[in-house]
């Protein structure tokens, strides 16, 4: 299964890509949510799926947001931040939506141009707080900064894309502050490090591109040893921070994956058993089928 490229994503949505897209270092557009959604194929949905680039969205309207293994429910206004490390989508509620969104590459926010790599921020790590319900007043703010946007992407200014950056590096910090004080600061507590650190090796082990591919990380022992504590304690740590063990975290996240796998590409169920550390597809059967129900024959129907 291949990411999601911007290319793609102009294509899917029926737009032209912007003439100037070989030209600048990296990509950056905004789009307003009202004038977007008529332009999908897809009933209004976002396709879950990965992407190449990232995406800040203002949305204003009844959704239902899945993002890795976290379920949203929006009932007026959220600010989503989105990174191409995880898949994600959310599917309208009604039919007033509006709003807007902007997507970029990581090439467009480089270190050197932002001083700092942006998936080091909370905010986009796979334990942060990705979305966030906003008052009346967050909305007009986050509006003003998208608004500016829009004004500046159709401008002739030589440096407009410069002025972009910041306006990008604006919403980010919005978002930061938006945050808990926990999720900022939790590398100072030995737990939660150790829980943010398991995250992350979790989430290196995806996406499967390829049915080659094959996870080297299946069980909590397996974690456990990579960092270098026992697994009692692991277990300790993530069932006192996510309420989950160690196994059901890695069984969640892998049963993602295999949805992804059996709707997004045409490989066979032993391929896809396979990849995902089954020795044998009627163990890879029998653990879908714990986890949803229903066969992994019958998922892909």
């Amino acid at each position: 299964m291949s990411t999601k490229s911007v290319e793609e994503f102009y294509k899917d949505v029926n737009i032209p890509i912007p003439e100037n897209f070989k030209k600048e270092i990296g990509h950056f557009n905004v789009f307003a949510i009202d004038e977007f959604i008529r332009g999908l194929r897809e009933r209004n949905m976002m396709p879950y799926n990965r992407r190449s680039y990232y995406k800040i969205s203002l949305i204003i309207g009844k959704n239902r947001a899945e993002y890795a293994n976290k379920i949203f429910d929006i009932e007026e206004n959220a600010l989503l931040f989105a990174t191409p490390k995880i898949p994600y989508h959310y599917l309208p509620q009604d039919e007033l939506q509006s709003g807007h969104f902007c997507v970029f590459t990581s090439e467009f926010m480089m270190k050197n141009k932002v001083g700092f790599p942006i998936d080091e921020l909370p905010i986009f790590r796979p334990d942060g707080f990705p979305i966030f319900k906003l008052s009346s007043e967050d909305v007009e703010e986050v509006s003003y900064i998208f608004k500016k946007m829009h004004k500046e992407l159709s401008s002739d200014y030589a440096f407009k894309y410069d002025l972009l950056r910041n306006y990008v590096m604006e919403l980010l910090h919005f978002g930061q502050k938006l945050q808990p004080a926990t999720a900022l600061y939790s590398t100072h507590n030995a737990s939660e490090r150790i829980s943010s650190l398991f995250l992350e090796l979790l989430e290196r082990q995806f996406p499967i591109e390829s049915p080659q591919q094959k996870l080297h990380l299946r069980s909590a022992k397996d974690y456990a040893d990579r960092l270098a504590v026992h697994v009692n304690h692991l277990n300790k740590v993530l069932k006192d921070s996510t309420g989950k063990t160690t196994t059901e975290i890695i069984g969640s996240r892998i049963v993602q994956e295999s949805k992804i796998l059996l709707k997004e590409t045409n490989w066979n169920i032993s391929e896809i058993a396979y990849s995902l550390g089954f020795e044998e597809i009627a163990h890879f059967s029998n653990f879908f089928k714990r986890q949803t129900s229903i066969s992994p024959a019958q998922y892909r129907i």
